[in-house]
């Protein structure tokens, strides 16, 4: 069956965005292999101000041909957006009832992984429902002191097992947890 990741950056003192939502600390180094990652995955959950505003997202032309490509590669999975909201839109699936129902049998199809592209209230949700298989945080070199914590209202302890770790010239650590449920 399929594996829900979840695939984040946090800074130091785990904020995933500072307090107005900026999250222009992060880095996104050569070695970080993030095409690796997204050939692992065909599904990508988002909630929906997160789709809104990557979920179609297009760079400009002067935009690497990298960078291009890998928007690309984002583009190419099969989409699914959380919303209370009953919108639709060809390029995606909403769902808005029945969450812990429905990954499940999203996670049921397909032979790669999801990964919970997020926002933070999506992730939240996911936390604290149990639906996050494995935690791949990759740990920025930076406090901010105040913005959104990636951990906040749980409703009870995340027991999570290390089972990888990549470090990355720019120090970001990058830390693989699978889910003790």
């Amino acid at each position: 069956m399929k594996k829900v990741i979840l695939d984040l950056a946090v800074t130091l003192d785990g904020f995933i965005e500072g307090p107005n939502g900026e999250v222009d600390w992060c880095i996104m180094d050569d070695d970080m292999d993030f095409d690796g990652f997204l050939s692992t995955i065909d599904t990508i959950f988002y909630g929906r101000v997160s789709y809104d505003m990557w979920g179609n997202y297009q760079p400009d032309t002067s935009t690497s041909s990298a960078e291009q490509k890998l928007w690309q590669a984002v583009h190419s999975k099969e989409k699914f957006v959380f919303s209370s909201q009953n919108i639709h839109d060809d390029r995606a699936t909403f769902i808005n009832t029945d969450i812990i129902n429905k990954v499940t049998e999203i996670k049921k199809h397909g032979e790669k992984d999801i990964w919970l592209y997020g926002g933070a209230s999506l992730i939240k949700t996911f936390i604290q429902l149990g639906l996050v298989d494995t935690y791949r945080i990759s740990v920025h070199p930076i406090a901010l002191g105040s913005g959104k914590p990636l951990f906040e209202d749980l409703k009870e302890r995340v027991e999570l097992k290390l089972i990888k770790t990549n470090t990355f010239k720019s120090g970001v650590v990058q830390l693989t947890y699978e889910s003790n449920k």
